[in-house]
């Protein structure tokens, strides 16, 4: 999987952009990986300062999370973000389908599934997936969108969460060259059957699907990239996908 050139980005009808981490915080800059975002949401809706939303519900609506989303990328799109423990978007489906982008952020996946569902925002992102709406994020933020992954939401040991909206089947790992427990954690849950096969992310790469199809693998430098992790008679068997690194 070479992908195009690095000069080209491939025309997607739903694109879904799972990361496995890195890039912005409280404390760091966004990285090229977050910039290709922005870059597939000018084309969404052929708008030079797209509309982005945050979902930093898995943070608990953190402060600084939601500030320094604000900060790094005003200079390339219009910001806002859904804030659901103190709530002040009376109906959410019109709000959130205004927008080219949808970001979220990490943090404890099991918890952001509760509480979208109990606000129905799973039911809105759907509508938004099926809408063109460019759907993104990074650990918890990548997770969600398949239909199980890797996940730290229940204690320090990595365990099988399931439940995920979907949208792209099997399995998700992010940070999987970033925390030493998520690899050996995978290969034990896919080899065991409480985890599909599925895809495993480094901090700083991507998988880009449209809808469920994964169309290539990119990275904000040389070095990360993504795997397909399946289980066979023999054991685990881990399919290296080199990615495009982003110019």
């Amino acid at each position: 999987m070479d992908g195009p050139p690095a000069t080209e980005r491939p025309e997607l009808r739903r694109p879904i952009v799972a990361s496995g981490g890195g890039g912005f915080s409280p404390l760091t800059e966004r990285s090229r990986v977050e910039e290709y975002v922005v870059e597939l949401a000018r084309d969404a809706r052929d708008r030079e300062r797209p509309r982005m939303c945050l979902i930093a519900t898995a943070s608990g609506d953190d402060d600084a999370w939601i500030a320094r989303f604000h900060e790094v990328f005003a200079d390339v799109a219009e910001t806002s973000h859904l804030a659901l423990f103190d709530r002040t978007v009376e109906d959410i489906e019109p709000f959130l389908l205004e927008h080219d982008a949808v970001w979220v952020g990490g943090g404890n996946t099991a918890s952001m599934l509760a509480v979208w569902r109990a606000h129905g925002v799973d039911t809105v992102l759907q509508k938004a997936h099926d809408a063109g709406i460019v759907l993104a994020g990074r650990s918890a933020g990548s997770i969600c969108w398949f239909e199980s992954g890797t996940t730290d939401s229940y204690g320090p040991t990595i365990q099988a969460i399931h439940g995920g909206l979907g949208f792209i089947a099997g399995s998700n790992s992010p940070h999987y060259d970033g925390e030493p427990q998520r690899r050996p954690a995978y290969h034990a849950l896919v080899a065991n059957g409480s985890l599909p096969p599925g895809i495993a992310v480094d901090d700083f790469a991507a998988a880009i699907y449209d809808g469920p199809t994964l169309i290539e693998v990119v990275a904000a430098h040389a070095g990360p990239a993504a795997y397909h992790v399946g289980a066979t008679a023999d054991g685990v068997v881990e399919t290296v996908l080199p990615a495009r690194v982003l110019p």
